[in-house]
């Protein structure tokens, strides 16, 4: 049986930072990834799994997937907002 190999996801994003052209990308994409890890927060806190937020919010897990990855293209307020209902909270978007 073969043996499985785990890497520190955090250990494995430090190294690839220190590629410039990486690092830009990234950087590019932390509201989106800021915006997934409170909803995985929220999600967990609550107790759900995607597909229970899901029905709850009125849409599809691999919606809630896709919001969860970060890289959810077409997100609308109205879709926030449905997600932050079922969790008691408003979305808060702002112009920097």
């Amino acid at each position: 049986m073969k043996k499985i190999k785990l890497i520190d996801s955090k250990k494995a994003l430090n190294k690839r930072l220190k590629n410039d052209d990486f690092k830009s990308e990234y950087e590019g994409f932390q509201e989106e990834f800021e915006l997934a890890k409170q909803v995985i927060n929220l999600r967990i806190k609550a107790k759900l799994t995607q597909k229970e937020l899901a029905e709850k919010a009125g849409t599809s897990q691999p919606a809630i997937a896709r919001l969860e990855s970060g890289n959810y293209k077409n997100l609308s307020l109205s879709f926030l907002r449905r997600i932050g209902d079922v969790f008691g909270v408003q979305p808060y978007i702002q112009f920097k």
